[in-house]
């Protein structure tokens, strides 16, 4: 049975890795925009994180062709009134880099005592299909946010992300592990589920291996 192209509406090469782990076992050729030759990127205008993962599965299906996946994610912390939330890749400018993003935010967070550092990821995965519907999964992790970046795995405010069950942050946590209790990983075992759905109802393009 030929593999079925899943579009990953992403540059991120930690994200990309993170759903090969997710997805494996799927008849699925996982592709990313930059090896679709898509370049460009897809708006970002909604206000919510659904709005936006719709906008780019669809956006990027629609240039493609493919079967194509976009999610977007980000951070919701309770004492700045869930910021940085939709604009968590944006926090501190469209150029500036993650390690000025987590500064900027510890800097707001400055005194702070632990009891109101909480803070939540949450994902919203879409999948959209040529020609057909877009559907839609999401994902939550509660935790806190740290006084320092902390571990080396993850990418993005993973360094900050602290999980008091584990006394670690989300960087500090084998793969596995993240991949069980983040917010990428409950929405993407609930898109897998969609996606082995689909291979059902299309005369199972993209079977689990067996």
């Amino acid at each position: 049975m030929p593999e079925q192209t899943l579009l990953i509406a992403t540059h991120n090469a930690g994200k990309m890795r993170e759903y090969a782990e997710i997805f494996a076992g799927l008849r699925l050729r996982l592709m990313s925009l930059a090896e679709a030759g898509i370049g460009w990127p897809a708006e970002e205008t909604g206000a919510t994180f659904e709005e936006n993962a719709r906008l780019k599965a669809a956006a990027y299906c629609a240039a493609s062709g493919l079967l194509t996946l976009a999610d977007d994610s980000g951070l919701e912390v309770d004492a700045l009134n869930g910021e940085p939330g939709v604009q968590s890749a944006r926090y501190a400018g469209a150029s500036a880099t993650f390690a000025e993003r987590i500064r900027l935010l510890l800097a707001r967070l400055n005194g702070v005592p632990p009891s109101r550092r909480r803070a939540r990821f949450r994902c919203v995965i879409a999948i959209a299909q040529p020609g057909g519907s877009v559907l839609t999964a999401e994902g939550v992790c509660e935790g806190e946010i740290g006084f320092e970046p902390r571990g080396e795995g993850g990418f993005g405010y993973d360094p900050i992300f602290f999980l008091p069950q584990y006394g670690q942050t989300m960087a500090e946590l084998p793969s596995a592990e993240k991949h069980r209790i983040s917010h990428r990983g409950k929405a993407a075992a609930a898109a897998r589920l969609m996606l082995e759905r689909l291979a059902r109802e299309e005369a199972n393009p993209f079977d689990t291996l067996t």
